[in-house]
């Protein structure tokens, strides 16, 4: 015997049976063969994507007459004021006139008063500085004061 011949015995019948597993004994009930089903890659949506709305905003022309707005001081302006701070009691006086002026620019009287503020913390600072001098400069006297002298004849 044929090694084919030999699984071949049952005739056609069992040589459909070996080819499809599904078919059981040739019987007239034949079962769906199952079958995947074809894979589908998931659908990504890409997000709608909306412009921002603008509200459209009212915007006034230039007017030349605007009062709210200032004139900027000048750069001749500035150097007449650093001038002027240069006279020694004039200066002083003038920082106080131009920090609280009622004619005076606004962004010069902020200037000025920044100015007499930073003064202000520097002296205090200064003054907390001069008094750690002096306690220290004391505490050093006391400790030579009571240090033993030694005289060599």
């Amino acid at each position: 015997m044929d090694n084919n011949n030999m699984y071949n015995q049952g005739g056609s019948d069992n040589q459909e049976n070996r080819m499809n597993p599904n078919n059981q004994g040739g019987q007239g009930n034949e079962q769906p063969v199952y079958q995947q089903p074809a894979y589908q890659q998931p659908v990504y949506q890409q997000p709608v994507y909306q412009q921002p709305v603008y509200q459209q905003q009212y915007q006034q022309p230039y007017s030349q007459d605007d009062s709210g707005l200032e004139e900027p001081v000048s750069f001749g302006d500035w150097l007449l004021t650093r001038l002027i701070l240069c006279i020694p009691c004039v200066g002083i006086v003038m920082i106080f006139v131009w920090a609280f002026g009622s004619t005076t620019k606004k962004s010069k009287s902020n200037y000025f008063k920044a100015a007499l503020v930073w003064a202000l913390i520097s002296m205090v600072v200064g003054i907390i500085v001069f008094v750690a001098i002096i306690v220290a400069a004391g505490g050093l006297a006391a400790f030579v004061n009571k240090a033993p002298y030694y005289y060599y004849y």
